[in-house]
């Protein structure tokens, strides 16, 4: 879990570093920017993309965090989820680094959807549990 909330912390830095020098390029100020979709038409790809990827990693893995979470105090963390937990970590910094550098949406789709499968069996083995 760390390494996602790692890769956040990261992407926050590059975004901040990217984003307000061209806010300033191409605004003046910092009050153009007041909605984010008026303003995001207008950046260059590469600060979208390093825009889109830090609003990225606020949807999925907010469910891998409830759900290493939630395995964790039902202590039912076990070789198994722990190699789950890693892949997905690993899996979403790859995405990471595809939409930041060159934003193969189809290289990217393939680490999206390993990671969900990630989570999916995590989930499914959490299920199997109960019911057993």
């Amino acid at each position: 879990m760390f390494l996602v909330i790692t890769l956040s912390g990261a992407l926050f830095l590059l975004l901040a570093a990217t984003r307000v020098p061209s806010i300033i390029k191409y605004f003046g100020n910092l009050q153009a920017a007041k909605h984010s979709e008026d303003l995001r038409p207008k950046l260059p790809s590469a600060a979208r993309n390093i825009t889109d990827n830090y609003n990225h990693l606020f949807e999925q893995p907010t469910l891998f965090y409830a759900l290493v979470t939630y395995i964790y105090l039902m202590q039912h963390v076990d070789t198994i989820h722990l190699y789950l937990a890693w892949l997905y970590a690993a899996l979403r910094a790859v995405h990471s680094v595809i939409q930041i550098t060159s934003n193969n949406v189809s290289y990217r789709a393939l680490m999206f959807i390993g990671s969900g499968a990630c989570l999916m069996f995590m989930i499914a083995k959490e299920i199997l549990f109960f019911l057993s």
